[in-house]
């Protein structure tokens, strides 16, 4: 307890009884923190040295305990004892595992074993060895039997034993700590989303986190004993060796690998180890990274175009419309046929100019999404019959089309637009005779749609900025908009394009979600007329059959019809709240919200569900029914 009646601490309990049971021990024991100063002490410490309690109380700085022995001749005669206070306080800041016996001052002998400490500071013992020195001199005296140098070698080896018996309770200590130290550093690289490996020259792994299988899907989690080959496969390891190589050679490597099997880009480091028997790996997984740096520089190159055409693009449509409008008046004149040649082509230059222009308006503004429900098969189909006349003689376009039947949720002039400019492009790059083909098919959530040729494929360097706005390969026959043009119709829609050269030429593929139209009785929930009107047109539009309500008590009576399959409720009717749809909604019916609340408002906050604001495209609305209660695809 404590002097005011409470109990003590926990700690406190715990720091006495530890210093009650060091007090048990018949040795004398002082412990000294980093900074040199007492952190505990028995009572044998005391009590050996004399020492005063000012100077066995924690905090007690190591140099007031060796002047005040060293005064006194503990160390026998000192001529210098503020030099010999300095030395050792000097020892004690570098402080080493030891052992020695030394005589005291008043003839008695003390073992001091002294050790360090992790934590930083050190332990001491102190053992009287007065009574087994005296055992050893008394043997000495009268055992004339043994020899001077049988004594001499009994008593080196009693000082060796307790010398090794401190030393092994030293390497005990150490050993402990290494093994812990070891056991915490591998839960910590465990924890750490990334590879942490070490290979020897021989390609063959000594160490690792076991964390390969996040970094390179498929492969094996215990790689230990492992070679390259093994444990990722041949192809990745050939990639993988001129790295390894040079960082044999004592070279450190930084790369990136897109890893052949997932797709995954894999940043690579490799550092050799100090010894140059070996090299450290860390692998790490920067797919989503080099995604976002991706669309940032695509982003930043848009926003470029974009500040570099719209400022003249204004002038430019003015300066057209002067010039269409004079050639306009010129060819309706009589003029001689070399003039009216003339004329004609200024016209058709300007009508090009003019097509540029809209070209550029698309490129840098923004435009949302027209969904649309399409017959997919049949739209391609149109575009082709649409193309084959555009195509060089000898040319010939395939069509490969594995769609089920039915349609889907698409932005039709979108994807008209990306597959005839790819297929224009697949044209310009191959030399009669050759083949395009134009692919369709469903790929679990995804429509992909790939147009090959067999032409040359693409550059490097096309590989890397086929999408960047304005570049060409087509030596000035080219905008340099086409390829930049599909990749944001197609992002703009939540999907993705991939360029590459296949075993015969170039291929882009576009990959859009896919979202089959799904025909559905909808009650549409709204009380104010006009807005009813509308959203019902909309709905209609888009191939719905829709029963209306005016009122939350009026859609509570039609909840229950058979085949509804969504409600469509405004979130504030006049006689209640459309999210209390919600509490009677029959199995199998969804149900959508649509309000004009700013997100974060706390009433559109509590909705649970997928909620529209007003006032919203056909496209969304069409979206949003296509597929209410499941998420978007993630783009891979």
């Amino acid at each position: 307890m404590t002097p005011d009646g409470r109990p003590l601490p926990v700690d406190a309990i715990r720091d006495d009884l530890t210093l009650s049971g060091l007090n048990l021990i018949g040795q004398a024991l002082s412990i000294f923190d980093a900074d040199l100063r007492l952190a505990v002490a028995n009572r044998q410490y005391q009590a050996m040295f004399d020492l005063p309690d000012a100077l066995t109380r924690p905090g007690t700085h190591f140099e007031d305990t060796i002047r005040y022995l060293a005064r006194r001749g503990e160390y026998g005669r000192v001529m210098d004892p503020e030099s010999a206070v300095a030395l050792r306080v000097a020892q004690a800041r570098t402080f080493q595992p030891h052992y020695f016996e030394r005589e005291r001052a008043d003839g008695r002998w003390v073992a001091v074993e002294g050790a360090p400490l992790t934590q930083g500071g050190w332990v001491t013992v102190y053992t009287d060895i007065t009574d087994i020195k005296r055992q050893e001199s008394l043997l000495r005296a009268r055992s004339d039997a043994l020899s001077e140098q049988v004594l001499r070698n009994a008593e080196r080896l009693a000082a060796a034993n307790r010398k090794l018996a401190a030393t092994n309770a030293a390497l005990s200590e150490a050993q402990r700590v290494l093994t812990r130290t070891e056991a915490r550093t591998r839960q910590v690289t465990e924890m750490v989303p990334a590879h942490i490996a070490h290979m020897d020259a021989g390609y063959r792994y000594t160490f690792s986190n076991r964390r390969l299988p996040v970094v390179f899907p498929g492969a094996a989690g215990d790689i230990v004993g492992l070679t390259l080959d093994q444990a990722l496969g041949a192809a990745t390891a050939e990639t993988l060796r001129p790295f390894m190589d040079r960082a044999l050679a004592g070279e450190p490597q930084v790369f990136e690998i897109t890893h052949p099997t997932s797709g995954r880009r894999i940043r690579i480091a490799l550092t050799p180890d100090r010894d140059g028997q070996g090299v450290y790996i860390l692998s790490t997984d920067v797919s989503a990274e080099v995604q976002a740096r991706e669309a940032l520089a695509h982003a930043a190159r848009r926003n470029l175009a974009a500040r570099l055409t719209s400022g003249m693009a204004h002038d430019f449509g003015n300066l057209l419309t002067i010039i269409l409008g004079l050639q306009a008046r010129l060819a309706a004149r009589d003029l001689p046929p070399d003039a009216a040649e003339d004329v004609h082509g200024t016209l058709a230059a300007a009508r090009r100019g003019a097509a540029l222009l809209d070209r550029l308006a698309r490129i840098t503004g923004a435009r949302e999404p027209a969904l649309e429900p399409t017959d997919v098969a049949a739209l391609l189909g149109d575009l082709a019959a649409l193309a084959r006349p555009s195509l060089a003689e000898g040319t010939r376009l395939d069509l490969a089309l594995s769609l089920p039947a039915g349609q889907l949720l698409v932005d039709p002039g979108a994807l008209q637009d990306s597959a005839l400019n790819l297929i224009l492009n697949a044209n310009a790059a191959i030399a009669p005779p050759g083949v395009i083909t134009l692919k369709a098919r469903r790929n679990g959530d995804w429509l992909e749609v790939t147009v090959g040729d067999t032409g040359p494929g693409f550059t490097p360097e096309a590989l890397t900025r086929a999408t960047e706005p304005f570049f060409t390969t087509k030596k000035g026959q080219g905008s340099g908009l086409g390829l930049s043009m599909v990749y944001d119709q197609t992002k703009m829609v939540g999907g993705t394009m991939r360029l590459s050269n296949g075993p015969r030429g170039a291929q882009v593929m576009l990959r859009l979600p896919w979202r089959p139209v799904a025909r559905r009785m909808v009650l549409l929930v709204e009380d104010d007329d006009q807005i009813r009107a509308e959203v019902r047109d909309q709905l209609t539009a888009i191939g719905h059959a829709v029963i209306e309500a005016a009122t939350l008590t009026e859609a509570r009576a039609l909840a229950d019809l058979p085949g509804l399959e969504v409600i469509l409720s405004d979130l504030q009717l006049g006689d209640g709240l459309g999210t209390d749809l919600a509490d009677a909604l029959p199995a199998g019916v969804a149900l959508v919200l649509m309000t004009s609340l700013p997100p974060g408002d706390p009433l559109r906050a509590a909705a649970k569900g997928p909620v529209l604001t007003k006032p919203f495209t056909p496209s969304r609305l069409a979206a949003i029914l296509a597929a209410p209660d499941r998420p978007e695809p993630e783009a891979p």
